[in-house]
């Protein structure tokens, strides 16, 4: 695991984080225009990932794809607050020598950016052709273009609203709830995520938010087996799945930092290229069209899916041509320069 260090880190709360480190991949050639991939609630770093074990946005980056790692270099960190090599509530507390686990401060989405913002400078890049997510990563980008307009040529968010929903925050309380009161949550130092049933329970009535009624209608078609539901041990496997692999404090860390992300009274400079999905139930895109409408240098496209809120991570052929045209007419005039 590739990790940089960047010291200490001042957060919105005026709380302080020591020793921070952030765990990233690089991929393409150094010297090359740089795109910053940002990843989703549980995603990680690895958005490439290797032929062995391909990486979660793999479908749209590597040579000759949309984000063309030949013409291209890309980083993706893992966010401040995750569980995958980024400082987090699992990370030890220096001035402890315990994990923080439940102490971990209370993060901003803001707080997320200026820690990769300093990353970078540490990784000798001042400068960003593009930054790219969606979800939660495209609420990063937005605050890309809000902070660091100098330091971004573009910001191309993808699934995302200038503000969470009431409906996400409503859905993230029932899993908030769901985590905290699970008996052997235990205020946060619970034994093992993959004890927490609530924990189960919260990624189960997350997965109903990201595909829309139609695409579950159309694939589990009142299907039961051994007396349940498929869907029913669909949302199982799911919640057991995510419980084994992350840890529960990040997922609560990282809940209320989304609730709280608001830029929709900013006026963002920066061009911004958007992509929003049809039957997304977090993202809908009359929260958003509305707002880049009011700014200066903004497009958008809509991308007609069943996949609902899930479009950005499938279904790459719908919608991939529109995010390489904007990169190559981002890179080409650098590359005149």
């Amino acid at each position: 695991m590739t990790t940089v260090s960047i010291g200490t880190l001042s957060l919105e709360s005026t709380e302080v984080l020591h020793n921070v480190e952030l765990a990233y991949e690089r991929c393409g050639k150094k010297g090359a225009p740089v795109i910053l991939v940002c990843h989703a609630l549980t995603g990680d770093q690895f958005a490439v990932g290797s032929a062995e074990n391909p990486g979660w946005w793999s479908g749209l980056i590597g040579p000759g794809k949309a984000v063309d790692t030949n013409v291209f270099q890309v980083i993706t960190f893992n966010v401040l607050g995750g569980c995958n090599g980024s400082t987090g509530p699992l990370s030890i507390n220096p001035e402890t020598g315990q994990p923080y686990r439940a102490s971990f401060p209370n993060l901003t989405i803001r707080d997320m950016v200026r820690a990769e913002h300093a990353a970078l400078k540490e990784l000798g890049i001042f400068h960003l052709t593009a930054v790219l997510g969606g979800s939660l990563g495209g609420m990063k980008a937005l605050e890309w273009g809000h902070l660091y307009p100098d330091f971004v040529e573009a910001i191309l968010p993808l699934a995302v609203t200038p503000a969470y929903s009431d409906y996400g925050v409503a859905f993230n309380w029932i899993g908030i709830q769901a985590i905290e009161n699970d008996a052997l949550f235990k205020d946060g130092n619970y034994t093992d995520s993959s004890e927490l049933k609530g924990f189960e329970l919260a990624r189960m009535a997350a997965m109903v938010t990201y595909r829309s009624g139609n695409l579950f209608d159309q694939r589990f078609r009142r299907c039961s087996n051994d007396s349940r539901f498929e869907v029913e041990s669909y949302l199982d496997y799911q919640g057991k799945k995510l419980a084994r692999r992350f840890d529960a404090n990040s997922y609560l860390t990282l809940l209320k930092a989304m609730n709280t992300h608001d830029v929709s009274k900013e006026r963002i400079e920066a061009e911004i290229f958007s992509l929003s999905f049809t039957k997304d139930l977090l993202y809908p895109s009359e929260q958003l069209i509305p707002w880049l409408q009011g700014l200066p240098n903004a497009s958008w496209e809509i991308i007609e899916t069943d996949f609902g809120h899930d479009g950005f991570l499938v279904e790459f052929e719908k919608w991939n041509g529109h995010i390489k045209k904007k990169l190559d007419n981002l890179v080409v005039p650098q590359l005149m320069r």
